[in-house]
């Protein structure tokens, strides 16, 4: 219900300005001509309404010229003339769509009503110098305003979502080289270097490339599936060499949805997240699933707290959330039960 008040508020604001402009507009003239505005009748109601439809025209007409003149197609005009022929735009499409939606209308309602009807020269003179003058206001006044807040509001949007990219990265530098992740690897490192020197070089392979994959993604709002797939393997190569069969990590993820995107990072955290509050052994083995569902990633595991208290800075899901929320509508759900733990990360199309 809240969505849908803001999806429709612009639209009734903008009705209630043109039919609050129409009534101040109407008797403005009105007063200036009579020296009176206390007149009501049908032939005002009738004109009082053409003069409302062609104001929303007007806002209409003027959103587009203002994405018209915003976009990247009118970057290469002069710094002079932009400004210069957007004012024309406005002026030359308030009266066309005066002449359409005012004088046209007014003219075949009062001919189909067998009235003859003479419009004189300096009323239409009037009314094109006042609807353009009118034109330029709301343009310059009320919809530059509104796109320059607007974009203000994108540029903040998106160095929010920087933000919280930089902080996602962090999180994830800290907690793999917090001392006891660096501990415990090279522990297993050293153990295998010996052991198994061809396992100890792979290790090794699977530990740098989750390095690089944090750093190279550190400024990207969105990323691949695939490449969060790489970064998420890498990691769970680690996880499984540290913990053996007691953690089991199983993909099922179909070819088409690799293509679509989400905030670098997501997954790798949810399967640390996974490991980080949760048991595991032989035994009773913690098994996180990763898999779709539409367009959405699922992160699903078993659900087997720890016996000993684990400290937790609540960080990761929170900032996958808001990450989320600066680029998409969509909302990331959480599904928590007494046996399972599951994440829906949904999946984003980018147009090029």
């Amino acid at each position: 219900m809240t969505k849908m008040r803001s999806k429709y508020r612009p639209f009734l604001r903008q009705i209630t300005i043109a039919a609050l402009t129409t009534v101040l507009l109407y008797y403005a003239v009105l007063f200036i001509h009579q020296g009176t505005i206390w007149v009501f009748n049908l032939g005002i109601l009738i004109e009082l309404t053409f003069v409302f439809f062609f104001l929303l025209a007007i806002f209409w007409s003027h959103s587009l010229i203002s994405k018209t003149f915003t976009s990247a197609a009118t970057h290469k005009l002069p710094y002079f003339w932009k400004p210069v022929l957007e004012g024309l735009t406005v002026v030359v499409s308030s009266i066309i769509i005066c002449y359409l939606l005012y004088f046209l209308p007014y003219t075949i309602f009062f001919s189909l009503a067998g009235v003859k009807l003479v419009l004189l020269p300096e009323r239409v003179r009037l009314a094109y110098v006042i609807s353009s003058i009118a034109s330029l206001f709301f343009y310059y006044f009320v919809e530059r305003q509104r796109n320059i807040k607007q974009l203000q509001a994108e540029h903040l949007r998106a160095e929010q979502l920087q933000k919280e990219n930089f902080r996602a990265q962090l999180e994830s530098l800290k907690n793999q080289v917090n001392p006891h992740f660096l501990f415990n690897s090279l522990n297993v490192l050293n153990s295998l270097i010996y052991v198994d020197p061809d396992k100890a070089a792979a290790f090794l392979s699977q530990l740098s490339d989750v390095y690089r994959a944090l750093l190279d993604n550190s400024n990207k709002q969105l990323v691949p599936l695939q490449k969060e797939l790489n970064l998420a393997n890498s990691y769970s190569y680690l996880m499984k060499t540290r913990f053996g069969d007691s953690v089991q990590i199983n993909t099922d993820v179909p070819s088409d949805k690799l293509s679509l995107e989400l905030p670098p990072s997501s997954l790798q955290m949810l399967i640390e997240n996974a490991i980080k509050h949760n048991g595991s052994t032989k035994q009773k083995p913690l098994r996180i699933c990763i898999y779709t569902e539409g367009d959405a990633l699922i992160v699903k595991n078993n659900r087997q707290p720890r016996l000993e208290e684990v400290k937790s800075t609540k960080v990761g899901l929170k900032n996958i959330r808001n990450r989320y929320s600066y680029i998409t509508d969509r909302q990331v759900t959480v599904e928590q039960t007494a046996d399972a733990f599951l994440v829906k990360l949904p999946l984003l199309k980018v147009e090029a």
